[in-house]
């Protein structure tokens, strides 16, 4: 009898280890990411952005997060409106200086939600569709992917969240980094999406209290400057998931230098197929663009 037992026990422990290799999807072998939802194709960090995108078939629905006066997490790359395509509950344009005077930070959700971020016609980015739409919360992005994954029957996909914040922005444009990653991972764990997610910045700090804090959430270090990769990972003090330079930074000696200490290397953001192709062709991990199209071809 307690040998029977015995050996139920260790099949029970062999299908829930079977069960959590299946739940818990590996890392894409190369990683195709919707910058702010694929903003070249519709308007930017919205929920009908990231529904196209996997629509397209990307891996990685990359999106950035802020935090407003009430403590939400929304989706926004900007400190406060931005005027290029954002309109006013009255449906009015706003001039540069009008626009900034609304720090996101500063505003509770529901006033944050009463603008329009996507029916103004965007001229950097001529092809978006123009849909009425505004910013939505993180919370409910999370929603709306997984129920559409799961009634489209469509693969997991992650999610490459960014923070965006900087020292001198604190407490005026984005709270201080143990608030933001507070109220950040809130929102990450009690949705039980961690496994499928990664948190980047610019702002080593966040990724640093994430890598002490919470150790099991994949981190991608963002880079803009000329300095070598050893120079980032000795400023950073630990090694991440992802090393994410612009893309004009990459060189083939780049990419073996991160594969060498086994870092993937996601650049960052790249609009051209020849741009594109030449990226794949030096062996980066991945890439980000904002035509999420040219990247599923």
């Amino acid at each position: 009898m307690k040998k029977h037992l015995t050996g139920i026990a260790i099949i029970s422990l062999i299908s829930l280890n079977t069960f959590a290799q299946k739940a818990i999807p590996a890392f894409p072998m190369f990683d195709t990411e919707a910058h702010r939802g694929g903003r070249g194709l519709m308007p930017e960090n919205t929920i009908p952005a990231v529904l196209h995108a996997i629509d397209l078939g990307v891996t990685t629905l990359e999106m950035d997060t802020h935090i407003t006066a009430d403590g939400k997490v929304i989706l926004s790359h900007d400190d406060a409106f931005n005027p290029l395509f954002t309109l006013t509950p009255d449906g009015k344009e706003m001039s540069k200086e009008e626009a900034h005077q609304y720090a996101l930070l500063k505003m509770n959700y529901a006033d944050i939600a009463k603008f329009d971020v996507g029916i103004k016609p965007y001229n950097k980015f001529p092809g978006q569709k123009k849909i009425k739409v505004y910013i939505p919360l993180l919370e409910a992005v999370i929603d709306s992917v997984q129920q559409y994954l799961k009634a489209k029957g469509k693969p997991q996909v992650f999610y490459n969240i960014e923070t965006k914040s900087k020292p001198e922005g604190d407490n005026i444009y984005n709270p201080e980094p143990e608030q933001f990653v507070k109220l950040l991972m809130e929102v990450i764990e009690r949705k039980k999406i961690t496994p499928y997610v990664i948190i980047q910045s610019f702002d080593k700090r966040t990724i640093q209290l994430l890598n002490k804090k919470y150790p099991q959430v994949k981190t991608s270090f963002l880079v803009d400057d000329k300095r070598i990769l050893d120079e980032h990972l000795a400023e950073l003090g630990y090694k991440p998931f992802i090393y994410s330079p612009a893309y004009k930074m990459v060189t083939p000696q780049m990419v073996q230098q991160c594969h060498a200490k086994g870092i993937k290397i996601v650049p960052w953001t790249v609009n051209t197929a020849d741009e594109i192709a030449s990226l794949k062709a030096m062996g980066v991990d991945g890439i980000i663009s904002d035509y999420p199209n040219l990247l599923v071809k």
